[in-house]
């Protein structure tokens, strides 16, 4: 016995009609999966701004470990001179950060599996 006679509507090339019940039920899903997208684009911005982060604080704690392998500023050194010289090298590890010259950040998203565009 071939198999087209056993199972009748196995030869019925097109689908059948969706009633209904399984139209709302597919739309549902639909519905489901776009949010599943828009929460997977959440993470990801998530993600990016954490590796973000991670590089600007790693570049903060290298131009601090650059900085106190130097002898210092003799001539005006104070604890003032030192504070804003501290406060300087944060804002230029932020913006080291955010020409993301380094690639740090691209990595940690790389090792989490993320693609950054």
């Amino acid at each position: 016995m071939s198999a087209s006679a056993a199972f009748p509507l196995a030869r019925a090339s097109a689908a059948p009609p969706l009633d209904l019940k399984a139209r709302a039920t597919a739309a549902a899903l639909q519905a489901k999966d776009a949010a599943g997208d828009n929460a997977s684009a959440d993470k990801k911005a998530e993600l990016t701004k954490a590796a973000e982060s991670f590089e600007a604080i790693f570049l903060r704690q290298m131009i601090g470990a650059m900085r106190s392998a130097t002898g210092g500023d003799t001539l005006l050194g104070s604890s003032a001179s030192d504070q804003f010289r501290d406060m300087m090298d944060a804002r230029l590890a932020d913006d080291m950060a955010d020409k993301q010259s380094f690639g740090i950040a691209e990595m940690v998203l790389k090792q989490f599996g993320v693609d950054k565009p």
